[in-house]
């Protein structure tokens, strides 16, 4: 099996990294029409008015998800991975460092503390408007949405350019904490839930799962102690696509 970044432009060898890729970046695409259903700032906002909008919804089901699927979210639909993965195909940036990985969980706090805050302060949520700060529903139309669009996508690159390979996911995005909190309450319960699964015995150390990681994650000595899990894994199967000896597979199976 090819390498999933074989040839001059980056694309993957195999079918199912092709499609990854193309459902990720599709998102980034679509992100124009999207960003008020995953943004934090305007979540806070009208829950400050006592708003249930569509962003909370959507955090509450990616929340709901990660108890099953883990960050299966980052490797395959989040726009900001699709930005990322752009910036890859056109100069792959190894990741320069993990020391402040910790960033991510005082964003998390201080973005999911606001919320909470703006609920209490609001007297709890009385209303709902999914389709709350879009027009049509579609958020980059509503009143100040270019500015919404234009930070998060300069905030992302800025991170992306500065860390290397998911510098933002690694550092700054708040979204990350909650779905490695629901894997982490998964982990503890133990209830059934997508996974990947390595042997060992056919691993040849070649390297190339970690070399092609998205995260940077040394995978390689995880396939060797058959142990994957890792709260930095974003599920995407690059690795398992990579190896040329089919080492690592998806599984369904308790942690």
């Amino acid at each position: 099996m090819n390498s999933p970044l074989a040839g001059r432009r980056g694309i993957p060898a195999s079918s199912r990294q092709r499609m990854r890729l193309f459902l990720i970046i599709l998102s980034f695409i679509l992100y124009p029409v999207t960003f008020a259903y995953i943004s934090c700032p305007i979540i806070t906002e009208a829950a400050g008015l006592g708003i249930v909008t569509g962003g909370l919804v959507v955090f509450a089901l990616l929340f709901l998800g990660s108890l099953v699927l883990g960050r299966l979210w980052c490797g395959w639909l989040c726009p900001s991975g699709g930005l990322q993965e752009l910036v890859r195909l056109i100069r792959d940036l190894r990741l320069r460092t993990t020391k402040i990985d910790w960033l991510k969980f005082l964003v998390f706090l201080g973005i999911f503390g606001g919320i909470g805050y703006a609920i209490w302060s609001a007297g709890g949520l009385s209303t709902i408007d999914l389709f709350y700060r879009t027009e049509h529903g579609i958020s980059v139309l509503a009143a100040g949405g270019v500015a919404a669009l234009v930070g998060p996508v300069i905030i992302i690159l800025i991170f992306t350019l500065v860390f290397g390979r998911r510098g933002f996911c690694h550092t700054f995005c708040p979204i990350a904490p909650m779905l490695m909190i629901g894997r982490k309450i998964q982990n503890l319960f133990r209830w059934p839930a997508l996974q990947l699964a390595a042997d060992s015995s056919r691993c040849t150390g070649c390297g190339r799962c970690t070399r092609e990681c998205p995260m940077s994650l040394d995978v390689n000595a995880m396939v060797q102690q058959e142990k994957m899990e890792n709260s930095e894994c974003i599920i995407c199967g690059n690795c398992a696509d990579t190896c040329p000896q089919g080492a690592i597979r998806y599984a369904w199976k308790e942690q």
